[in-house]
């Protein structure tokens, strides 16, 4: 496998238009959606073009910049990235506990998220971010829970030729040792996403390098200055990191912060791509 550049629509949230966030409605027992206005600089059946031209091999697109489910929409963003000859690694799900106690929420998230498989199949996504839960990561029966839930959405998606995958996001899966844990429960049809900035223990470098091997991307997220200059040293600690450990597979860059999104995301590159290059 070859390293390559990737960026997540997260890096883009202010230019992409109105966000469509899913909440869970505890007197009716449903799934809503409460729109963040915002304005439109790109709409997202022109990213993949715009993304390409900038140097980027591929997107991660967040559930909640889709302004539409609808089967003509989808197909006009397979075709997007097919055209721009760019891949669609992952549509990131960035709703649903799989490991709530409230039986008729997990249940509602369940089908939730399969859903979100069936959008995920429709419109050319390789793989579907899952969270994996918000249960403790010490909690050995939730982690159980959770890696059996998602290995059956696995099998799911696998007959609509998707991957599941979930990610170091959230409380379930806040520390490398509780990530393992859960792969190895789960198996080898649930992947991993490696995210720099969702691990915080005095070990932080360590528990990158656990869980990069089974990685099939990163998301490099630095820490900024109040510019939005990345923290130069720290980003190559992280990086030098998972080179060491043979992590190979999209580096997705992730900007968050002030100013043009863009010009951020340049900043980023400018530190990553040069130690890609080395490694391909």
């Amino acid at each position: 496998m070859v390293s390559y550049l990737s960026i997540s629509t997260w890096s883009l949230h202010r230019n992409l238009g109105p966000l469509h966030w899913t909440v869970w409605d505890t007197e009716t027992n449903t799934h809503q959606t409460r729109v963040q206005e915002q304005p439109q600089l790109t709409a997202l059946l022109d990213l993949p073009a715009e993304a390409a031209a900038r140097g980027y091999e591929a997107l991660e697109v967040c559930h909640f910049h889709f302004p539409s489910t609808e089967s003509a929409f989808l197909e006009q963003l397979r075709l997007s990235f097919e055209n721009a000859a760019i891949k669609f690694d992952t549509l990131l799900l960035d709703y649903g506990d799989i490991t709530t106690v409230d039986a008729a929420k997990r249940t509602a998230d369940l089908s939730f998220i399969r859903n979100w498989i069936d959008v995920a199949s429709q419109c050319g996504a390789k793989q579907i971010r899952v969270i994996a839960g918000e249960a403790s990561p010490s909690d050995a029966a939730a982690i159980e829970l959770s890696a059996s839930s998602l290995s059956e959405l696995a099998e799911y998606a696998a007959s609509r030729k998707v991957h599941v995958i979930t990610e170091n996001f959230k409380a379930l899966t806040s520390t490398s040792e509780s990530s393992l844990k859960l792969l190895a429960h789960a198996g080898k049809a649930v992947g991993f996403i490696t995210d720099f900035g969702n691990y915080h223990s005095a070990d932080k470098i360590s528990e990158i390098g656990d869980t990069a091997p089974l990685s099939v991307s990163v998301h490099v997220k630095p820490t900024y200055d109040d510019a939005g200059v990345p923290d130069k040293d720290e980003l190559v600690s992280y990086l030098t990191e998972v080179e060491r450990v043979g992590f190979k597979g999209a580096y997705v860059l992730i900007y968050d912060g002030p100013g043009d999104m863009w010009e951020g995301l340049n900043r980023v590159k400018a530190i990553v791509e040069p130690l890609i290059l080395t490694v391909r």
